[in-house]
């Protein structure tokens, strides 16, 4: 029961197998997550168009030709374990079909594109990509691509796209083999991996996060808004900004969004997640493979400082964040998710930001002109919120693109409309010789019913939906304590007066909070919150007693609970089995030893282990708990909950990932 069996011996055409990259693990655990969570999409697509004068045998041969150049178009990945494995150019078919259509217009290829990236791509089995040739009267117009995230990223998509164009148009392609990413292993230094990883944990820890403040949205904040602005103006005037201030086009964008925050919130620093990748090595720039890693990059903006501070700020950290997070990846998850429960906080990034856009499959195009002639398309659904602002930025073909999704309760429909229009006024305004200083303070107020914590915003009513939830909470009133950030030395707080049961007690409450904070609608990252036993506050029965919660830094001393029920027991047991194999990282030997009262984290295990943690538990006879679920701060006994027995008569085949 504590180990798997031994995984079958690779295929005869496999040439050489090692470990991934710390910078593919993230994609390789992200494919276990349920695909309506998953904040990447899977698989990649882009396209090209066919010179006139070649074939759908030319483009054959051409992909062909690719596929023996890149090892990346013929690797696996192992299921269960970080592997990857690299086949044969002969290993398997060509993954290439062929679709007739009646015109191959931009609307044709659009729709044929997102069709192609919502189609499952098997990384375990079958090649990670495959391709679609778009032909009209039988004669081949666009060749679409799709990859999988896991060993290729978006930057590697467009270099493949750009490649099979010059096969296409018959320039040379270089002879030698392109860099894969075994070949970077050796190179990987652990004594600058543990460098980095303490580097990154102070930064995290000393970094406000969650601080994108609401301005609106609809009572319920059950609503979010996906919408992708176009404009042909805007590439002219990037182009002109990132000349001045001698910049990438990215990273003047990143520091346009961080500019508008600041505007917007009044806040100078707080985390974004930026995808940012390596390939300034001239080895590295035909390569396809992953090089992309998202990285917490941590924006500090000067108040009255110029765009030209703003965007050497972004660019040194974007540059200090992949070189201290492109390690260990695994390990600072779990780190991450240590360090906030023990402060009792639960990180959100303000920003979600991604270098590469695509075509987004759910997106409803509903066209809306707008003056400058660029069109927008929104879409907003009653799905699940989303709590961070996510912008996706692409510059090709003589247009800016930006991708925006955004929950309700941070910006209504027409505020993320508004968001990249207004981030192309500012380019304008910068291409024109603007300096645009960042303000000192906000601009807009935040929506009522809000209230600005330490390290984010909260929602108090929703806080006292979260802790009327504990079974014997009897009443609860939240109400803020101290000064306002910035107005003095005495730290805000939130402070919770709880009428309880007798048999309730602060750890309880404590436990119930963080397991609870990023599962309830409209609540963001809401800081600190520390429950400790304050005395008797106002009870109405003697049987009752008060608990206060507060956003205090002494986290209470939780006892340690073994597990009890059926479902801990099984929880245990495979966390048991999935733990740290080293004796010096493993703090517990068996289901016992395992604290139902800590998270998943705290116990050593990493995001890696985790689709062989979930596998165990399915051969237990236990589902209910999706990989993602994992990596929090919830706690086992709280994992636990939610388990359910496996029905005798449910499907044990089919798919071997979990």
């Amino acid at each position: 029961m504590h180990h798997l069996p031994e995984p079958a011996p690779p295929p005869a055409s496999v040439t050489r197998s090692g470990p991934l990259t710390w910078i593919q693990q993230w994609h390789w655990f992200e494919r276990t997550i349920p695909a309506p969570r998953r904040v990447n999409p899977t698989p990649l697509a882009d396209h090209c168009h066919v010179p006139p004068s070649a074939t759908v045998a030319d483009v054959h041969r051409a992909l062909a030709s690719l596929t023996a150049r890149h090892e990346a178009l013929r690797t696996t990945v192992d299921p269960l374990r970080p592997i990857q494995h690299v086949h044969r150019a002969d290993w398997a078919p060509l993954p290439v079909d062929r679709v007739e259509v009646p015109v191959v217009d931009a609307t044709t290829l659009e729709a044929a594109t997102a069709a192609l990236a919502a189609c499952p791509i098997d990384p375990e089995r079958t090649p990670p990509w495959r391709a679609r040739v778009l032909l009209e009267a039988g004669k081949p117009r666009a060749v679409l691509v799709a990859a999988h995230h896991v060993l290729i990223d978006g930057w590697g998509l467009a270099e493949l796209i750009n490649q099979l164009h010059a096969h296409l148009r018959g320039d040379q392609a270089p002879a030698e083999s392109s860099t894969h990413p075994l070949d970077t292993i050796p190179g990987q230094n652990l004594e600058r991996a543990r460098a980095a990883e303490r580097e990154w944990l102070m930064r995290f820890e000393a970094n406000p996060a969650g601080v994108l403040a609401p301005f609106g949205g609809t009572d319920g904040g059950g609503g979010r808004h996906r919408l992708q602005h176009r404009s042909v103006a805007a590439y002219g005037d990037l182009d002109r900004v990132a000349r001045r201030y001698r910049a990438s086009p990215e990273a003047v964008v990143l520091a346009a969004l961080a500019h508008d925050v600041a505007t917007r919130t009044g806040e100078h620093r707080f985390l974004a997640s930026v995808v940012v990748s390596n390939r300034t090595r001239a080895a590295l720039r035909s390569s396809i493979g992953v090089r992309a890693l998202t990285v917490p990059v941590q924006i500090d903006l000067r108040p009255g400082a110029g765009f030209s501070e703003v965007v050497a700020s972004v660019v040194d950290a974007s540059a200090a964040a992949y070189r201290h997070g492109q390690w260990r990846p695994a390990e600072l998850v779990a780190a991450q998710a240590r360090m906030d429960r023990r402060r009792g906080v639960v990180t959100v990034p303000t920003i979600e930001y991604n270098c590469y856009a695509w075509p987004r499959d759910y997106l409803v195009p509903v066209p809306h002109t707008l003056p400058d002639g660029s069109a927008t398309w929104v879409s907003s659904a009653p799905d699940e919120p989303c709590e961070t602002l996510y912008v996706d930025f692409s510059r090709d073909g003589g247009v800016v693109t930006l991708d925006v999704t955004v929950g309700d309760h941070l910006l209504d429909a027409g505020q993320a409309a508004a968001l990249p229009a207004r981030l192309c006024g500012l380019l304008r305004a910068l291409a024109d010789g603007a300096e645009c200083p960042v303000p000192a303070g906000s601009l807009t107020p935040a929506a009522s019913g809000w209230w600005r914590a330490p390290q984010g915003w909260v929602c108090p009513a929703k806080v006292e939906d979260v802790l009327r939830g504990h079974p014997g909470v009897l009443d609860v009133t939240v109400a803020t304590s101290g000064n306002t950030p910035g107005e003095g030395d005495e730290p805000p707080q939130l402070v919770a007066h709880a009428r309880t049961a007798p048999y309730v007690t602060a750890a309880d409450l404590h436990r119930h909070v963080l397991d609870h904070l990023g599962e309830v609608p409209g609540l963001l990252a809401p800081g600190r919150y520390v429950l400790t036993p304050a005395g008797s506050l106002a009870a109405g029965r003697t049987s009752d007693r008060s608990r206060t919660a507060n956003a205090g830094r002494a986290t209470p001393r939780v006892p340690s609970r073994p597990p009890t029920t059926g479902p801990e027991r099984a929880l245990a047991t495979v966390v048991a089995a999935a733990g740290p194999r080293s004796p010096a990282l493993r703090s517990f030997d068996g289901p016992d030893a395992v604290d139902m009262n800590r998270s998943l984290a705290d116990h050593g295990v990493t995001l890696v282990a985790i689709p062989r943690l979930l596998a165990l538990l399915h051969q237990s006879g236990f589902t209910g708990i999706a990989s993602d679920e994992l990596i929090g701060t919830a706690s086992l006994g709280h994992l636990a909950a939610a388990l359910e027995p496996i029905p005798p008569c449910a499907h044990r085949g089919g798919e071997t990932s979990p």
